[in-house]
C-alpha cells in the first residue's frame, strides 16, 4: 500500500487553481457541489487505491474543521 504524497507537484499550482475557480463560474450552490462530487469521484477512480482516498478524506477533513489563529500561516 502507498501513502499519500503531500508534496507540491503541480507545475502550475495557481493556473489549477484557477480553472477550479472558473469551473465554480456562474454555477449555483447544488450545482458548485455537484460538480465537486464528480471531480472527487472522477479522481479517487483514477487513483484507483482506496486507502489512499481514505487518507486523503482524513487529512482534508482534519484541515476543514481545524480553527486557525489570524496570521497563523495555516489553512
Amino acid at each position: 500500500m502507498g501513502r499519500l504524497n503531500t508534496l507540491g507537484r503541480i507545475a502550475a499550482p495557481d493556473e489549477l487553481y484557477e480553472a477550479l475557480l472558473e469551473a465554480h463560474r456562474d454555477l449555483d450552490e447544488a450545482e458548485s457541489r455537484k460538480l465537486d462530487a464528480k471531480l472527487i469521484l472522477l479522481l479517487a477512480n483514477h487513483i484507483g487505491d482506496a486507502a489512499i482516498v481514505r487518507e486523503a478524506l482524513d487529512i482534508a477533513r482534519a484541515g476543514a474543521t481545524t480553527q486557525t489563529s489570524p496570521g497563523s500561516g495555516t489553512a
